[in-house]
């Protein structure tokens, strides 16, 4: 009897469970997008999403086993917590990479890991088309109405001292700032240049991006999700599978037919090198990831 129990003790203990991962076959992944942005991640038919942050999501999940991930809105205010809560299993939605939302929920953080960049832009400004000769630089909206989005790096950086002259205009997502643009309800809008390109395209010829605007610190776009041991490894899957698309000619081709109206110069500033996705991704203390 001693033997037997023996020997179902070493059997066991030459058995080991598989880690578990988010991208075991067959199990749909469920991605947070934004559903009001164009060209980076929009959803013009119900539950059909496209721009580039899908087409990017899309290709690096294709290439760690993953067909067809189940994509659904989330506001930008919501995307930490739909992550740690577990509705979602990851976001793609031009989130930038910093460290307040690396660092632990329990050290005042978000708790999360990112896959990233796949795209970098710093923050500009998107007026009226008619307007557009208006504004040469920032001192040029002071006293203006500029509207921004709860839950962005540009609300909080629009709300520095620097920029005090500049009247701001809380919405809860992307699609009210433009539209209360359109209306002339505000005299411009504010968020990451790659953002509002997006929008001019899709508004063409109403709306325009200032040119000579660029201010803040560069946004760097990551693919997130909650930091957990378990997930490290899908983390590092992820990561790996970006540096290859990057390396490839796939970027380019997609950055291009999602965002035609970046002018070439953004474009390739826009573009990580596969040293910038090793220095965030998947790491607890990142070597350039800007502070909130």
């Amino acid at each position: 009897m001693f033997g037997a129990v023996a020997a179902l003790a070493v059997l066991a203990a030459g058995c080991t469970s598989p880690e578990p991962t988010m991208f075991d076959a067959g199990k749909k992944v469920r991605v947070g997008a934004k559903g009001d942005q164009p060209g980076t991640s929009n959803e013009p038919h119900d539950g059909e999403f496209d721009g580039f942050d899908i087409t990017v999501a899309r290709e690096v999940l294709a290439r760690v086993g993953v067909e067809n991930p189940l994509f659904s809105g989330v506001l930008s205010k919501n995307r930490a917590a739909a992550l740690r809560k577990g509705d979602i299993d990851l976001v793609a939605a031009t989130f930038s990479i910093t460290e307040q939302r690396m660092r632990p929920v329990e050290k005042g953080g978000e708790g999360l890991d990112f896959v990233g960049p796949y795209a970098s832009t710093p923050q500009g400004i998107l007026v009226r088309a008619a307007d557009k000769d208006r504004y040469r630089n920032l001192s040029d909206l002071d006293g203006r109405l500029v509207c921004v989005w709860k839950g962005t790096t540009s609300e909080k950086e629009l709300s520095k001292p620097a920029y005090k002259q500049i009247r701001l205009h809380e919405e809860e997502d992307a699609a009210y700032c433009v539209k209360a643009l359109q209306a002339g309800d505000v005299d411009a809008v504010s968020t990451d240049q790659l953002i509002l390109y997006g929008f001019m395209e899709a508004e063409k010829p109403a709306l325009a991006v200032v040119p000579g605007i660029a201010f803040g610190a560069t946004n760097d776009y990551g693919i997130a999700m909650a930091r957990t041991p378990e997930h490290r490894k899908d983390c590092e899957k992820l990561r790996d599978a970006l540096k290859k698309y990057v390396s490839g000619n796939e970027w380019d081709r997609d950055f291009q037919n999602n965002l035609p109206r970046v002018p070439l110069a953004a474009r390739n500033e826009a573009r990580p090198t596969t040293a910038e996705i090793d220095a965030v991704s998947c790491r607890d203390h990142p070597a350039n990831a800007s502070l909130d």
